[in-house]
């Protein structure tokens, strides 16, 4: 079988059984948290800035922001492997 045989014939292979699209399934999934969590510590830094003494409530809350946010992220990678 020829070189360019072959690799059209796993070209549709893996097209038919969507080799590698977990990886950007996973990739999109993780833009959201990313951007999540980027806005929870710019907005917890400006709480703090205005209000320092509530420092130490708010960064519980960030913490607490960001958790969730990387939550969906374990999510989005499960969610790869699974489909």
């Amino acid at each position: 079988m020829s070189y360019i045989a072959q690799t059209l014939a796993e070209a549709a292979e893996s097209t038919v059984t969507g080799k590698g699209y977990g990886a950007i399934g996973y990739g999109l999934a993780a833009i959201g948290p990313g951007i999540g969590v980027g806005i929870v510590a710019g907005k917890a830094i400006e709480g703090i800035a205005r209000q320092p003494e509530l420092a130490g409530q708010i960064r519980t809350t960030m913490f607490l922001g960001i958790a969730l946010s990387e939550a969906l992220a374990l999510i989005g990678i499960v969610a790869g492997f699974i489909f």
